[in-house]
């Protein structure tokens, strides 16, 4: 207990850290004592007070949530299919809500302060849906991260297609945006993402042992008195919202929730209140951190986050499925 608690401690403080850092990076050079006054109301130039309230702090929370709620829905997906390599990105959640945010952007222009995150959940649910069909029709539910991966290629084929016939400007934008950036991200933006984990969190606690019991098997967790199908539905349909929220604002970034749960079962354990609770805390540090290399690494330009989140997720994907043909 001494060792969790402490395990938990550091991971606090990691990610307050981690926030406070992303403060003092920006093409606007800083001070930490300038960023500390406007931290306290007390900004010396008005341009301080803009570049650290209006661009830098939104930029920090988003990150910060949207890492949370993208490791999160990784580790939920773990735990609810019992198969390690499980990632909203990997089960065509990313492509779909990618596929019903191009379409709304293309569609509505810059009048997308509803309909984004709304078309993208639709994308994101018309994706669970058609990979939970298939894996039906087969009656092997543990093929769900096959069909998802094949549902991701079909999405983002329609995706590329729609784009390819759109206007140049608004496709150049969308491009840019589905690989994953927080460049235009705003407080409003934080709210709603926040909102979505908050009951997502609250959700997952309060059915914590239901999911623990479907580590153990369809079966078993049956026995127990779960509803194996309805649990891993809500549970999917969960992942799903979080998911499509984050990626309607921040784009497709991808591997977090593959990488991130990894970690943390090697540092706290395997239960789902811990790995939610772990996942949460070093999801949100590392997302701040690799937008703090995306907008530092260039001198003259921004990387997009979710170039350099598919680089690393790829090289762990792969590391992952060694580990586990090795073990089996």
């Amino acid at each position: 207990m001494n060792k969790l608690l402490f395990i938990l401690i550091s991971l606090l403080l990691l990610t307050f850290s981690s926030a406070i850092a992303g403060l003092h990076f920006g093409p606007a050079a800083l001070s930490s004592n300038q960023v500390v006054q406007c931290l306290l109301g007390s900004c010396d130039t008005q341009i301080s007070e803009m570049v650290i309230w209006q661009v830098r702090v939104p930029r920090v929370l988003v990150a910060l949530v949207a890492g949370m709620g993208l490791a999160i829905a990784g580790a939920i997906l773990q735990n609810t299919t019992r198969n390690p390599l499980a990632d909203p990105y990997l089960f065509g959640i990313v492509s779909g809500a990618g596929l019903g945010a191009t379409i709304a952007t293309l569609s509505l222009g810059e009048n997308l302060a509803i309909a984004l995150p709304l078309a993208a959940f639709l994308g994101a649910l018309l994706a669970i849906t058609i990979v939970l069909f298939i894996a039906k029709v087969l009656q092997r539910m543990e093929q769900l991260l096959l069909t998802g991966v094949a549902v991701s290629f079909m999405l983002a084929s329609i995706t590329q297609f729609i784009l390819y016939f759109g206007e140049p400007f608004a496709t150049n934008r969308v491009i840019f945006w589905l690989m994953g950036s927080l460049s235009r991200v705003e407080m409003s933006n934080f709210y709603v993402i926040a909102c979505v984990l908050l009951v997502t969190i609250v959700t997952i606690i309060a059915l914590h042992r239901h999911i623990d019991a479907l580590l153990l098997g369809d079966e078993s967790a049956a026995s127990l008195g779960v509803n194996v199908d309805k649990l891993r539905l809500l549970m999917l349909g969960l992942c799903a919202a979080l998911t499509a929220t984050i990626v309607a604002y921040c784009g497709g970034i991808g591997f977090v929730g593959l990488m991130i749960p990894h970690i943390v079962r090697q540092l706290i354990g395997v239960t789902t209140l811990k790995l939610v609770i772990g996942s949460a805390l070093i999801g949100g540090s590392f997302l701040i951190w690799v937008d703090i290399i995306a907008r530092s690494a260039l001198a003259d330009a921004e990387i997009p986050i979710g170039i350099i989140t598919s680089a690393l997720g790829s090289i762990f994907f792969l590391f992952i499925m060694v580990r586990t043909r090795n073990i089996s």
